[in-house]
């Protein structure tokens, strides 16, 4: 009998994180959480430790591990700020770490992990927005695979297949398509999207997650990083990956091959499906999710995303095509940008204004080491701050 696999989980009170955990629950004997990490919430990953029997945890507050550290159990361990989340998984002797942490502070325990041979679970898409080339040859050194979790790059994972001598098989590839929902705005043509609240912004139709992946997908801007990330995942040129406005959320994305043939990979809108397949893959497991019934499903549709009233897709290109610092910046600054309209201090559409102008501000950096990138990151998120 299989020994089950070791995952660390970082997010783990996050959307993602929980989903992860529904997963491991469904494979009893398959996989094991031997480590969790989160960013404060301390009674959340106490509380799934006792109920997974987690050894490791990790946050990445110092002050909320402190607190941690002193409401454990005797025989768990509590591990403090960023290098206790990134030795975590060298603590735990994981065979994957999924990474579902929120923005930049997933990187260095990326690149951990990575370093140390371990499998990387990745949702957390801006670790390869603004440190693509980082990661990459972290992974090809180390012999560490990169596995994707966003329900697009994993079902054009799926769709390609796995090559004899790598993670992928990209040759005679045409190109790659990624759907988008379009968030709640997309279907409304004829909406002003200068008077979008706070709340009409986190109502997506089809996902539940955590509200910043949630304005993402209103304004467009994770379509624009899922690019960045599908070209350094895959390694196909950016003027070959496509994007699609496809409502339903059930196609997840699309590979178009050299002959004109296209595979899709198919799913209900459920993020157990591109987590499952990570965490175990190559092998494919019946752990109980719902088939897809396609007659149920209904009409599918499809049409393209409108550049004009979702300006962040065209930027996010625009900082791939630079390339060097200028993603980390994009990225950085959107962070900020997000916070600032959640907390209802910018309207919606200050969200890609205030981007645009820090990127035009910024004299990008060619083919930056770490320190760079975090510091292009840290200068980002001061000037977007500083912005009326």
């Amino acid at each position: 009998m299989l020994s089950p696999k070791r995952v660390a989980i970082l997010g783990s009170t996050g959307s993602i994180g929980c989903s992860a955990l529904r997963v491991v629950e469904a494979l009893p004997g398959r996989l094991q959480v031997c480590g969790l990490a989160v960013r404060g919430d301390v009674e959340g990953v106490l509380a799934q430790a006792a109920r997974f029997g987690v050894s490791d945890v990790a946050l990445f507050d110092e002050a909320a591990a402190a607190r941690a550290a002193a409401a454990a159990p005797a025989g768990v361990r509590v591990h403090a700020g960023e290098d206790g989340v990134s030795g975590l998984a060298a603590a735990t002797g994981a065979d994957a770490v999924l990474c579902a942490v929120v923005g930049m502070a997933g990187l260095r325990p990326v690149l951990a992990a990575l370093s140390d041979g371990r499998d990387v679970a990745l949702a957390t898409k801006e670790v390869l927005v603004a440190a693509g080339e980082l990661v990459t040859a972290a992974s090809r050194a180390s012999g560490g695979r990169l596995l994707p979790v966003d329900s697009e790059h994993s079902a054009i994972f799926q769709c390609l297949g796995p090559a004899s001598a790598g993670l992928y098989r990209t040759d005679g590839v045409r190109r790659l398509v990624l759907t988008a929902s379009g968030g709640p705005f997309a279907a409304q043509p004829d909406r002003d999207l200068s008077g979008v609240t706070r709340e009409e912004a986190l109502a997506h139709p089809r996902w539940s997650m955590g509200p910043k992946i949630t304005i993402d997908s209103a304004t467009l801007m994770n379509k624009g990083l899922e690019v960045i990330e599908g070209h350094w995942l895959f390694g196909v040129p950016l003027d070959r990956i496509d994007v699609v406005i496809h409502p339903e959320s059930i196609v997840h994305s699309l590979v178009e091959f050299a002959d004109g043939s296209v595979l899709a990979q198919m799913s209900p809108p459920d993020m157990r499906y591109a987590i499952q397949y990570a965490l175990l893959f190559p092998e494919r497991i019946d752990s109980g999710l719902p088939s897809l019934d396609l007659v149920s499903a209904g009409a599918l549709t499809f049409r393209p995303p409108d550049a004009g009233r979702f300006p962040c897709l065209g930027l996010a290109r625009r900082a791939a095509s630079v390339g060097g610092t200028l993603p980390a910046v994009l990225n950085a600054a959107n962070e900020v940008a997000v916070e600032k309209f959640l907390d209802q201090r910018i309207p919606f559409g200050g969200i890609w204004r205030l981007v645009e102008r820090v990127m035009e501000r910024h004299s990008p950096i060619n083919a930056p080491d770490l320190e760079q990138i975090l510091a292009a990151d840290a200068w980002a998120r001061r000037e977007a701050a500083a912005a009326a």
